[in-house]
């Protein structure tokens, strides 16, 4: 039998296990999606306070607006409506972006060259990833989402800061809807 290092983790599911209740398929109970980096360095739900059915947390290399992120947050506006019924507002997107990131080594053109050569990811897409300055990549994310031809006119947005020395997030852009009158990619 081979080992592996899912074995203690696996264990603690089992623990996990004893004190779960299901939650049904629904709306977030706090109407946000979170979208955020992969860090390991800190669990959003946590920071959050989020439970199961709170919020859906969508985790990417420096928690950037990508066209996937997009496509996922477009399924979850309608599904959202598709269990909801016709509604105002669906719910707020909420962009965090953190000090520290680590894909602000791929701002050095000679690293994003040998992960893109190590990875077989391209420059561009990795170059898209960096985050060196959370507030300008923090505000520019909440914009190419709101002016997204995808995204509902029933989802808002906002842009917020983690700051990994103390852990607090703060809000940098108030949610906004999408304008109507804007010109959509």
């Amino acid at each position: 039998m081979s080992t592996t290092k899912m074995a203690p983790l696996l264990e603690k599911n089992e623990q996990f296990v004893q004190a779960y209740t299901p939650v049904p398929l629904g709306l977030p109970t706090a109407q946000v999606i979170v979208l955020t980096c992969v860090d390991h360095r800190i669990d959003p739900a946590l920071a959050l306070g989020l439970g199961p059915g709170d919020a859906p947390v969508i985790r990417n290399a420096g928690g950037r607006v990508t066209q996937t992120v997009i496509n996922d947050i477009a399924y979850l506006a309608f599904l959202a409506e598709q269990l909801a019924g016709p509604a105002e507002s669906l719910f707020e997107v909420a962009i965090i972006h953190h000090t520290q990131c680590g894909t602000g080594f791929l701002a050095d053109a000679d690293f994003r060259r040998q992960a893109a050569e190590g990875t077989g990811i391209p420059e561009a897409t990795l170059a898209g990833s960096v985050v060196t300055d959370p507030h300008d990549s923090v505000a520019a994310d909440v914009e190419h989402l709101l002016t997204s031809r995808f995204l509902s006119p029933k989802v808002s947005v906002s842009g917020h800061v983690l700051d990994m020395e103390t852990g607090r997030i703060a809000m940098t852009h108030e949610a906004r809807y999408p304008s109507p009158d804007k010109a959509k990619s």
